[in-house]
């Protein structure tokens, strides 16, 4: 029997990492295996592209660039350690997958969505996520919550890139019914309430 793959995404500053762990503990809680990862990354070579990525440089990187090292990673990390999980029976949970390509790449620097869709048919054939809890929060709000760490490339961006972002997520989650929306502005109890109650739901149908 496969497993399930559940994907966590959102903005930055929308608390992924945390909520990402109680879904993983709601998950294990009946009696799953679970193997957590992220994007881009998950395997040493797509953790180097992640670098690559992400890093802060003084020479442009293009949309186009972003993109096919976002599926030049993204190819690695499934045949390495999506699909083998979920073929093992194991459920997946990863921080960020294809939906974030759509926002960052196809919202934020306005390529083609054709040319995502195109690679994303490419790299993962009928795969796609069982459910995916998106993180709402309006950029601002996000950006205040991260502070003064040191932020990676995609992080400076200005405001505006990050409103695009965020509407090709919002407009997203009402097209696909596998993608729910949780309000990540409210209080950090309010959140988990809110994810326990679609888990609970997901869990209970699956």
């Amino acid at each position: 029997m496969s497993g399930r793959f559940i994907t966590l995404e959102g903005g930055e500053g929308v608390g992924k990492s945390t909520n990402l762990a109680l879904v993983v503990a709601l998950i294990e809680a009946r009696g799953h295996t679970v193997v957590t990862t992220r994007e881009p990354g998950g395997t040493p070579l797509a953790e180097e592209i992640r670098e690559l990525f992400l890093g802060v440089r003084e020479e442009t990187v293009h949309g186009l660039t972003e993109l096919l090292l976002i599926f030049a990673a993204r190819a690695q990390h499934l045949e390495s350690v999506i699909r083998p999980a979920l073929d093992a029976g194991s459920w997946v949970v990863c921080d960020r997958f294809t939906d974030a390509t759509y926002a960052y790449q196809g919202g934020g620097r306005g390529l083609p969505m054709a040319q995502i869709e195109a690679l994303e048919s490419l790299v993962q054939g009928e795969l796609r996520p069982d459910l995916t809890l998106y993180l709402d929060v309006a950029p601002v709000v996000g950006h205040a919550r991260i502070g003064d760490r040191e932020h990676d490339r995609l992080e400076r961006e200005a405001a505006d890139f990050h409103e695009l972002v965020r509407s090709v997520y919002l407009d997203r989650a009402r097209r696909f019914p596998r993608m729910r929306v949780v309000d990540a502005s409210a209080s950090l109890e309010a959140v988990q309430a809110s994810i326990r109650s679609l888990m609970d739901e997901f869990l209970g149908a699956s």
